[in-house]
């Protein structure tokens, strides 16, 4: 039998930090675990991101009442994974934005992604019972939308396929702060089994264009200040390319996934084996990669089932 996913034996209680990023604007950050954004306008809120479940994004409203009474009039989920969205109900907000992208995906396979990060990470499914059921978007877009929380401007954009082939980002001109979604993480493993290995440097350069002050990222502390948002954006970037390579490597010449395994722990181990995530990461990370490489564009869907036939294989 193979031996169970490092997530499955993560339960440990994560530590939650509040921080300004940019003036009424702020990053929910719990040390590797999914963060959530906060963007106080003239006369309401929006949130980034909803957490797992309804019981978790309490966490988030707690914070946001430690310094507004607004109301949370907004929800925007920047990509479809269960862990992100299935919390939304909990914020009340009259409008919930996706790109049209993530809400094809939900409907396409966002059921199987809700099972299958369940039992991959129970940890993050706290009060699980309480999710009404798959989120769904009132509002979507293709490429670029502007929402006015009174005179504050946000405006959210497809940049490019990375982390999903549908992720958006959140920019607040005012303040020059991003949002990235997974897109961008910080000492934290990208988790890149949905996602465009070869698309994810464009879309980082995207990113950095922007030449922003802030960034909260997917995972992992806030960034504050050009030199720490570059330094995050260039070291994604190099965990993506350092879990490419080496998949690719092994597919041009027809070895088998458990090569590619190896090969990808040969360079990734000794730069990123302290990351958060990794271990859980890495399995689901190979595996995609393997497939891309040998020409697979769209992610196949991972199942329950799916995923213990991946980890038996890499097993063996």
């Amino acid at each position: 039998m193979a031996k169970a996913f490092a997530s499955q034996g993560d339960m440990s209680e994560k530590k939650i930090t509040f921080s300004e990023v940019g003036k009424d604007i702020y990053a929910f950050t719990a040390e590797g675990d999914p963060n959530s954004g906060v963007i106080v306008g003239d006369d309401s809120v929006m949130i980034i991101e909803a957490q797992a479940t309804p019981r978790l994004a309490n966490k988030v409203i707690e914070c946001v009442r430690s310094v507004t009474d607004k109301p949370i009039s907004h929800v925007v989920l920047t990509h479809y994974h269960a862990v992100r969205v299935l919390g939304a109900s909990a914020f009340g907000a009259g409008q919930v934005i996706m790109g049209d992208a993530a809400r094809a995906m939900v409907v396409e396979r966002g059921q199987e992604d809700w099972d299958s990060e369940f039992q991959r990470f129970p940890r993050l499914f706290e009060g699980h019972e309480s999710i009404p059921g798959l989120t769904f978007p009132t509002t979507t877009f293709s490429e670029d939308m502007t929402v006015y929380l009174g005179n504050r401007r946000v405006d959210l954009m497809h940049l490019g396929r990375a982390h999903t082939a549908g992720d958006i980002v959140v920019h607040v001109p005012d303040e020059n702060v991003m949002f990235t979604g997974d897109i961008v993480e910080y000492h934290s493993a990208c988790y890149c089994g949905d996602g465009h290995f070869s698309d994810w440097g464009d879309t980082l350069d995207n990113i950095a264009a922007f030449d922003v002050d802030a960034i909260a990222p997917g995972r992992g502390d806030a960034l504050v200040g050009k030199e720490m948002v570059n330094a995050a954006i260039e070291n994604t970037r190099d965990f993506v390319e350092s879990t490419y390579r080496p998949a690719a490597r092994v597919a041009a010449r027809n070895g088998t996934l458990k090569e590619a395994w190896d090969a990808v722990r040969a360079e990734c181990d000794p730069k990123f084996k302290d990351y958060a995530i990794y271990e859980h990461c890495l399995p689901f990370n190979v595996a995609r990669a393997f497939d891309e490489a040998r020409g697979i564009d769209t992610p196949r869907i991972w199942t329950a089932e799916r995923d213990l036939e991946m980890w038996a294989a890499l097993q063996g």
